[in-house]
């Protein structure tokens, strides 16, 4: 029996990677259509912005495009396309969808349940990408280089960043804190162990690896973290309790001279608190990668300070995520198309 399947990528997950992946696990047993979004060169929409929409997070594509292309599609395979209860309703043959992000925020899981249609999603899909770019934004400020290369770009060369009171300091020389524990955060430790600085870790829900702990990584709480790390990078999974959670109380316990890294999500932090502790302390500097609102306002005070190094929210992007994303969702398919359980049901 030959299954259909519809995939619906973009230009960052490529849909003909999915379909390769797909051939690969599942072979002749599936037919196969594609359809290419536009982002990321258009913007994401918000469910709570869009009429019938409502509890989706963020996607890419209407109601009727997507519906008209799944059409009598048994499996969905997707990167951003939304499904909401109209569209469940409207499409009575859909079993599966297998989505390619850490979490099913396009999909209305409630909707799905009542449907009878399996969703799954591929978490840890960027980890990798998103624990190296972070060590990546933690050096360019603690080795001077964004500044460097800002001051050669406006014609000053910066000589002054060799004086003892202005260079950089050294990893090993420094404390780190790290803000959850998850996919991300235990590969950040695990690159920092590296550099031979002092790790502290806070996420109430978990323990410590034993690697970690024979290395000297330190389990603490959220105020001690705080009051003892140079550096502080952020990765935690946005929730109610996360929501916020570098405030202007939380920062105030923060170092004089330390540094804040966020390549999580913009609504851990309070912004314009943040702001205010970059230009009158304790921060000397931030690394932000994402951002409460995406794409962020061109007058969005914090695009003007000078100790602030920003990219457009990249750090999961690469090559490599695609693959193994993919790769994910193909073995998803096979294995529901065999009969067997999945690795990450939603």
């Amino acid at each position: 029996m030959t299954h259909s399947i519809a995939i619906i990528g973009d230009h960052f997950m490529l849909p003909e990677v999915f379909e390769q992946k797909l051939l690969d696990a599942c072979g002749d047993a599936v037919a196969i259509r594609t359809k290419t979004d536009n982002w990321p060169d258009e913007p994401m929409e918000h469910g709570y912005t869009v009429p019938g929409m409502d509890g989706l997070k963020e996607y890419f594509g209407t109601e009727d495009g997507v519906v008209d292309f799944v059409a009598d599609a048994s499996i969905l395979v997707t990167h951003l396309a939304p499904m909401s209860r109209r569209m469940f309703e409207r499409l009575p043959d859909l079993k599966l969808i297998a989505v390619s992000r850490g979490g099913p925020v396009s999909i209305d899981m409630q909707a799905a349940g009542d449907n009878g249609v399996l969703v799954v999603n591929t978490p840890g899909r960027n980890a990798s990408a998103v624990a190296e770019f972070t060590i990546g934004a933690i050096l360019a400020e603690t080795r001077k280089i964004r500044e460097g290369h800002e001051a050669l770009r406006a014609g000053n060369w910066r000589g002054d960043l060799y004086r003892a009171d202005t260079t950089g300091r050294e990893l090993c020389e420094m404390t780190v804190g790290v803000i959850g524990y998850g996919n991300i955060g235990t590969r950040v430790v695990r690159l920092l162990r590296a550099f031979g600085c002092r790790v502290l870790v806070c996420d109430p829900y978990i323990q410590l690896s034993p690697d970690d702990i024979a290395a000297g990584v330190e389990l603490t709480h959220l105020d001690k973290l705080l009051k003892n790390a140079d550096i502080v990078t952020l990765h935690p999974r946005v929730t109610e309790e996360t929501t916020g959670m570098i405030d202007a109380e939380a920062l105030a316990k923060m170092k004089p001279g330390s540094l804040l890294v966020n390549t999580a999500r913009g609504p851990l932090c309070d912004y314009d608190a943040l702001y205010d502790a970059l230009l009158h302390g304790p921060l000397a500097a931030a690394m932000l990668e994402t951002f409460a609102t995406e794409p962020a306002p061109p007058e969005w005070p914090l695009l003007k300070l000078p100790n602030v190094t920003l990219t457009p929210h990249i750090a999961g992007a690469s090559v490599r995520t695609v693959t193994y994303a993919a790769e994910q969702a193909a073995e998803e398919v096979r294995r529901f198309l065999n009969g067997e359980a999945p690795i990450n049901p939603c």
